[in-house]
């Protein structure tokens, strides 16, 4: 018996057509997978652009002790004009426990309050890092430690503000919402 390719010709189109789907699920699931590491990378990013803003207020801090005119400031109980007393030493470590908490909201918190709460934390220390810009005389090292920190919140601001939310992750919070 002859076969012609004419009585092939409708498997062939079954083949590929089989071919192209699985190809396509194939894609789609990539992407999805793609969307996901994206969040995660971008996750992972703003909590470690924290974690380097920290090492800076701390190592600065550091760096101040050192300085024997500003130790002997701190050890007179008075910096700049400023009274260290317990008021202004409880507000500082209110002040530092913001960037310090974002190191794990940013890692754990969803799309769309990580978003927010890493703009509106990233203004809160751009801002007041500016203002210590004015509060007394600064030396060279405080300036430029400054200007580091300044540069890191501000692109933490600006790094949060330009997040997009991945479709896979906006479909998933609509089906939670509706559970």
């Amino acid at each position: 018996m002859t076969v012609h390719h004419a009585d092939l010709y409708p498997l062939d189109i079954r083949w590929d057509n089989a071919i192209a789907e699985s190809v396509a699920q194939s894609s789609i699931k990539r992407m999805q997978k793609r969307k996901v590491l994206i969040m995660q990378n971008r996750k992972a990013i703003l909590s470690t652009l924290w974690i380097f803003t920290v090492l800076n207020y701390l190592y600065c801090d550091v760096v101040g002790l050192m300085d024997s005119g500003m130790l002997s400031q701190y050890m007179s109980g008075e910096v700049n004009g400023m009274a260290m007393t317990q008021g202004f030493l409880l507000a500082a470590i209110i002040l530092m426990e913001i960037p310090t908490g974002m190191i794990l909201l940013s890692r754990v918190l969803p799309y769309k309050s990580n978003r927010w709460a890493n703009i509106v934390a990233g203004v809160i220390m751009t801002v007041v890092q500016m203002g210590t810009l004015f509060a007394g005389s600064s030396t060279g090292y405080y300036l430029f430690a400054s200007a580091i920190e300044i540069a890191a919140t501000a692109f933490i601001v600006w790094y949060a503000w330009t997040w997009r939310q991945p479709q896979s992750d906006s479909q998933q919070d609509k089906e939670l919402a509706a559970a």
